[in-house]
């Protein structure tokens, strides 16, 4: 098997041959052999996990992809398996919420009349004030700010709550968007993104970005996986596949037999 010396795993990636060392230390590569005079040698394995570690890296984040190594490197692949398994599920969920996040902002933006009107400016309102301006019970404000929806100021002396032009403008969409059967968990998400960006249209182009940054990580964790993937086969640490031993193997979506 050929040997490699530190220098040639670092000057494949641009990185020191510090940081190849720094990896070795905390478990994202195997552990380098010695020469008889104490310099470290490594071979294709060790190449192959730095390749499968950087991948994971720009797919996963620093902390999850080191996880997913260092269980690897000390023979634990279900616990590996069970972080990538995280990392598709996060994704999913996003966009989950961006095609919520998505929807409720084409709402909002169709109805351009509460648009324009939740964003005017305007005097602080008190709780009855603003419910009596939506049509709602103040219970139902009091409600929007449990969940976090809502974030009111309070008077100084009074403790009552005051309603300024961007709770008002939350409010109001947040009532528009209760009239188009949105739950409140998607309607909090929609207006944090919103205070976020400054407005509708604003959000607009930040979901659009949003929703490229993840086609981006979908496409790094598909390269994370085939890197991973010629990294265990290389390592050896490749369980027995069902059915190696002449059965025959359950196909994806059948259930065990008991």
């Amino acid at each position: 098997m050929k040997h490699l010396r530190p220098h040639d795993l670092a000057r494949e990636h641009g990185i020191s041959t510090q940081a190849v060392r720094n990896y070795e230390r905390d478990g994202f590569i195997p552990l380098a052999r010695r020469t008889p005079s104490g310099y470290r040698t490594y071979t294709e394995v060790h190449a192959a996990a730095l390749r499968a570690y950087l991948a994971l890296v720009q797919a996963y984040g620093y902390a999850t992809g080191g996880e997913i190594m260092r269980s690897l490197n000390t023979g634990d692949l279900d616990g590996a398996l069970t972080a990538v398994d995280r990392g598709h599920a996060q994704l999913l969920r996003d966009r989950s919420t961006l095609d919520a996040v998505g929807r409720a902002v084409e709402h909002l933006t169709r109805d351009r009349e509460v648009a324009a009107r939740a964003s005017a400016d305007g005097d602080p309102l008190s709780i009855g004030e603003l419910a009596r301006r939506l049509g709602v019970t103040a219970a139902t404000l009091r409600n929007w700010e449990a969940v976090g929806i809502l974030s009111p100021a309070r008077e100084p002396v009074t403790g009552h709550r005051s309603f300024g032009a961007t709770d008002v403008r939350d409010a109001e969409l947040t009532h528009l968007l209760r009239r188009g059967g949105y739950p409140l968990e998607h309607i909090r998400t929609v207006i944090r993104q919103i205070r976020t960006a400054g407005g509708t249209e604003a959000l607009s182009d930040a979901l659009d970005d949003w929703r490229r940054r993840l086609t981006v990580r979908g496409v790094s964790m598909l390269d994370a996986a085939a890197r991973l993937g010629g990294y265990v086969a290389l390592h050896g640490i490749t369980p027995a596949r069902p059915g190696a031993a002449g059965e025959a193997a359950p196909g994806p979506e059948s259930p065990p037999t008991v």
